[in-house]
């Protein structure tokens, strides 16, 4: 739901009717993760995606139909041999897909209205809603913010609300999406209650050193991947927002100091474009020690092997310098700057899925690898591949 959290939160001040369909669970190939949805408002207008295509139009349908009967339900959708283009996932996946009506008058409104409103103004917000468990339980947003509180409920036993608060809270403060298995009276035992907490945070950081051509093609590619990207450089005839119009920032400073003085966390990623060894081992030599996602950095591999002997030379241990990524990208053959940017966007991926940058042709590597968890809350789902159709509700725990 908080992918949508603009056009949700436009068609909330509009006073639209509209269901929301949720991925709530996978297993085996999927198209898309928890958390990716899809929005059919009163007047047939759809807005996101569940599955790439697969099995929309049946989400389409299961939305027009809770708009009209005001119900919240959870379907199944598997692989099926007869009608594999009709209802089911041609990948040989599964997915779990929550349906939730928001009507005008529905009780829950304001509390979503509140989320979606926050998270389309980028503020940190997550909603908790049961996805397995009784009935009358499904779809019920607990809404956690910045702040210590929360709003909203999940309609159970107070000390439900609380620990749910905590897990969607966990999961916030590392901006993840994820499912949280918790007993009916709120503590943690799986067989209970399954919630799904969709987190929403600020998107995460690109800063690109050196205002070279290369940097300008790799401000595109890192603003199409959702980064909000900084372009730094000490030179300030080259760093200009002219030379750089799509970049979030334009910084002039050496880079090392904006490094240590502006906020990363372990989402950032670094690019450093300048292999000049006045600015690079200055710059690596903070960047390395620092806990964010990726350091790269570009240049020849006689750059590479000078840069590393001089950072050695500044203190750097084994450990810190296995952390660099140079040279920079993947062995795409590339040679314009655009081709260039591209393949470093692709070691950057890569590098955060899990994947291996080999072709996927003939290599028999799983194309969906499956997210480490940094937190007991989190689980991709426990389903493996079906061979049949699969479009059941979920049955409520009583």
């Amino acid at each position: 739901m908080l992918d949508l959290a603009e056009e949700l939160h436009r068609w909330m001040e509009e006073g639209r009717a509209f269901a929301v369909a949720t991925v709530v669970a996978v297993g085996g190939s999927a198209p898309r993760g928890p958390g990716a949805a899809l929005a059919v408002d009163s007047e047939g207008t759809v807005i996101g995606s569940v599955s790439g295509g697969c099995v929309e139009g049946a989400v389409y349908d299961l939305c027009v139909q809770a708009l009209q009967n005001g119900e919240t339900v959870v379907e199944r959708f598997g692989y099926s041999d007869e009608d594999a283009f009709a209802v089911g996932l041609t990948c040989g996946g599964v997915i779990d897909i929550m349906v939730t009506p928001v009507g005008t008058d529905a009780p829950a409104r304001p509390v979503l209205r509140s989320a979606l409103s926050a998270a389309a103004r980028n503020e940190p917000t997550a909603v908790a809603r049961v996805v397995r468990g009784p009935a009358e339980l499904l779809g019920r947003p607990l809404v956690v913010r910045s702040d210590k509180g929360y709003e909203g409920g999940l309609g159970g036993h107070p000390e439900l609300d609380r620990t749910a608060a905590s897990e969607a809270r966990a999961l916030l403060d590392a901006g993840r999406t994820g499912t949280v298995e918790l007993s009916a009276d709120g503590s943690r035992c799986p067989g209970g209650l399954t919630l799904l907490v969709e987190a929403r945070v600020p998107p995460p950081r690109m800063i690109v050193f050196g205002a070279v051509d290369f940097a300008a093609a790799l401000v595109r590619v890192g603003k199409f991947l959702g980064y909000h990207v900084t372009v730094c450089d000490a030179r300030p005839v080259f760093a200009t927002e002219a030379r750089f119009p799509e970049a979030d920032d334009v910084v002039v400073d050496w880079p090392h100091r904006y490094l240590r003085g502006t906020t990363t966390d372990a989402r950032t990623v670094l690019c450093v474009l300048t292999h000049d060894a006045k600015f690079d081992v200055p710059l690596l030599e903070t960047a390395l020690r620092m806990p964010v996602a990726f350091v790269g950095a570009l240049g020849s591999r006689r750059t590479h092997a000078d840069r590393d002997r001089r950072l050695r030379e500044a203190g750097l241990t084994d450990a810190e310098l296995a952390r660099l990524r140079s040279p920079i990208g993947l062995d795409l053959g590339a040679r314009t700057p655009e081709e260039t940017a591209l393949s470093i966007a692709a070691e950057i991926v890569a590098t955060r899925r899990g994947g291996t940058g080999t072709p996927l042709t003939g290599s028999g590597t799983p194309i969906h690898h499956e997210e480490e968890t940094d937190g007991a809350a989190t689980s991709p789902g426990p389903w493996g591949r079906s061979t049949v159709p699969m479009r059941s509700s979920v049955p409520s725990l009583r």
